[in-house]
């Protein structure tokens, strides 16, 4: 297993990025879990996950955006994903939440779906 790290940074207009390197699995879903858990505590539910880095996503993983998109939009947020390597990216897919989150290729479109600019 690589080393696993998360970078949070906050952008304008509310919007708070978090970058996540390494695998996101059983293992480490928890410490993921904990970042999305303490931005909502902190009032932050516009999302942007930069999976450009991380090499691989368990099930447990996925379940973590599972479970935050519902408080996120309840809250006029939304979590969008960004960049996901084609086996991440596969997950999603198999796991039908490619129908439910905003995969992109760009920070830019990200941020536009956020704030509708």
């Amino acid at each position: 297993m690589g080393d696993f790290q998360i970078n949070t940074q906050k952008l304008s207009d509310g919007i708070t990025s978090i970058s996540v390197k390494g695998f996101l699995d059983a293992y480490t879903y928890s410490e993921f879990e904990q970042t999305i858990n303490n931005l909502f505590n902190q009032k932050q539910y516009k999302l942007v996950v930069d999976l450009s880095n991380v090499d691989y996503i368990s099930s447990a993983g996925a379940g973590v955006f599972i479970g935050a998109i519902g408080l996120a939009q309840e809250n006029n947020g939304n979590i969008i994903i960004i960049r996901p390597k084609p086996g991440v990216k596969e997950v999603f897919d198999l796991l039908g939440l490619s129908q439910i989150f905003t995969i992109t290729n760009n920070l830019e479109a990200a941020i536009k779906t956020l704030t509708g600019k």
